[in-house]
């Protein structure tokens, strides 16, 4: 018994330890070791009950730890969304439990193929959008580590994890006890081929051309309470950036808090704030409209007015709005949940800027690298995501939003700018490099030379062909496995009774 409970405390501690690959602590490398601990541990459960449990609470430890800024957000519920969401990692303690016990090398190839497979459908099941998004991908934790995060051109963020896992598994075999050597030898030969592949592919892919420069201005004005007085904030900041040969001016998410089309006073501030500094101004309102629709929307502002929209396709669950709210509207009395549903949009958009080509995006979308994909079809030159985290102020979300600039990047091949208002605003080249760094704590204004170049990714051509071939092999193994079951039942009913 006490060997048990140690074993589940053990698990608990290396889920957590897990979550430490990302942002703010951004010990990228220990996703390559991480899961070693928590396999070894699964490989040891004993029954495929404890194995349940045992990665149930490296789940927990993971996801405690990584979003703990989101937990006080929750209230009393905060237990329960955690202890729910553990339930994601199960399966792939269930397989872990089935594949590494008795390893042999034919077991351990199969093990790293189904295993990262089996990670990877329940990544992309969690990363659904009414779920809370891709937060916590293990993928994402390679976002400093080139040359590879170059794979993510070629399978997005989802074949980081797959080589992630795949990696992990073979290491585990070889520090497993009682396996034999050729099973170790395999483990770490398999584990060093497929590192070694992925960097050889970042440092000989060649540089994208660049065919200009886009000059980016960001306001970054913090937490400034009251829509008035935010509005002056930004207004005063952005008198600041007046001759500075910017091509565009952004404000963070939720900057504007006032229907232009009904405060003619503030469509004239705004106008007159565009030609004082030159450039268009990217500001994002969220207000409600005469109908009483509340969006959150890219406004593109010119001396003359509004000259492009985009209203934001994807909302926060609870925060922007609460899904079922007949149901589930008294979470708003418990929770910091959406007192007042947002509208989303139905379609991406592009802006033209100055001579350039803008995809916007606001916030959360920043998560789905299915949008960024689809931008870069568009023909975008670069992305502009406006966001603000005033609600999880001085935790590890604003760099963890941060990072997935260099991602999407790098997925889409197309330069990627973050403007938060209150948070990290950051820029990355088309190679994830970073253009810019923009600390939660700074307040004023800031001014990025993104270089601009478009590219036709493989992820960009092909889509999420990784997730589609993980679950293929999913479904394979499910079936294969089930006909071994079924041919051992029949053998076993085929014995003569003194056999058996």
């Amino acid at each position: 018994m006490a060997v048990r409970w140690g074993n589940r405390l053990l698990a608990l501690m290396a889920g957590a330890g897990l979550a430490l690959a990302f942002p703010a602590i951004n010990a990228w490398w220990w996703a390559w070791l991480g899961l070693v601990p928590i396999l070894i541990l699964l490989s040891a459960a004993g029954s495929a009950r404890e194995a349940a449990v045992g990665s149930w609470l490296a789940a927990v430890g993971f996801f405690a730890t990584l979003h703990y800024w989101v937990l006080p957000s929750l209230g009393a519920f905060s237990v329960l969304a955690v202890a729910v969401v553990g339930l994601a990692w199960i399966p792939f303690g269930l397989v872990a439990y089935g594949l590494l016990r008795g390893v042999t090398p034919a077991r351990l190839l199969a093990a790293m193929l189904v295993l990262p497979s089996v990670w990877l459908v329940v990544e992309v099941l969690r990363s659904w959008k009414h779920l809370g998004g891709a937060w916590g991908l293990l993928g994402l934790s390679q976002w400093q580590a080139r040359p590879i995060l170059a794979v993510a051109a070629v399978g997005g963020v989802w074949l980081l994890s797959f080589l992630l896992v795949a990696v992990n598994v073979g290491l585990t075999a070889a520090v497993l006890p009682r396996v034999r050597p050729g099973t170790r030898l395999t483990g770490v030969g398999v584990a060093t081929v497929l590192v070694v592949a992925a960097v050889g592919f970042g440092l000989l892919r060649p540089e994208p051309l660049v065919t200009g420069t886009m000059r980016v201005a960001g306001v970054q004005s913090g937490d400034v309470p009251g829509p008035e007085r935010r509005l002056a904030a930004h207004l005063r900041l952005t008198r600041e950036l007046a001759g500075r040969g910017h091509d565009v001016i952004v404000w963070g998410q939720s900057s504007v808090a006032f229907d232009p089309a009904q405060r003619l006073d503030v469509d004239l501030r705004l106008r007159r704030a565009a030609a004082e500094a030159g450039s268009d101004l990217l500001v994002n309102v969220d207000a409600a409209d005469p109908s009483g629709r509340i969006t959150k929307s890219t406004y593109q502002y010119s001396a003359d007015g509004v000259i492009g929209m985009y209203v934001k396709q994807r909302l926060v669950p609870f925060g922007e709005y609460v899904p079922l709210r007949p149901m589930l509207g008294w979470l708003t009395d418990v929770t910091e949940a959406a007192e007042k549903d947002r509208s989303p949009g139905d379609t991406p958009t592009t802006l033209r800027v100055s001579r350039y080509v803008v995809g916007p995006l606001i916030s959360y979308e920043s998560t789905f690298p299915d949008m960024r994909r689809r931008l870069a079809r568009m023909g975008v030159h670069v992305t502009i995501v406006q966001g603000s985290l005033t609600t999880f102020h001085g935790s590890w979300a604003h760099a963890q939003q941060a990072s997935f600039e260099a991602v999407r990047a790098v997925e889409s091949g197309r330069p990627a700018v973050l403007v938060e208002a209150d948070g990290t605003s950051a820029a990355f080249d088309a190679r994830g490099r970073p253009l810019a760094w923009v600390p939660p704590g700074y307040r004023g204004t800031f001014i990025v030379d993104v270089p601009v170049s478009r590219e036709v990714t493989p992820y960009v051509r092909l889509g999420d062909w990784v997730p589609v071939l993980a679950g293929a092999i999913v479904i394979g193994a499910g079936i294969l496995a089930g006909i071994r079951r079924s041919g051992r039942a029949v053998g076993r009913a085929g014995k003569p009774a003194r056999d058996r």
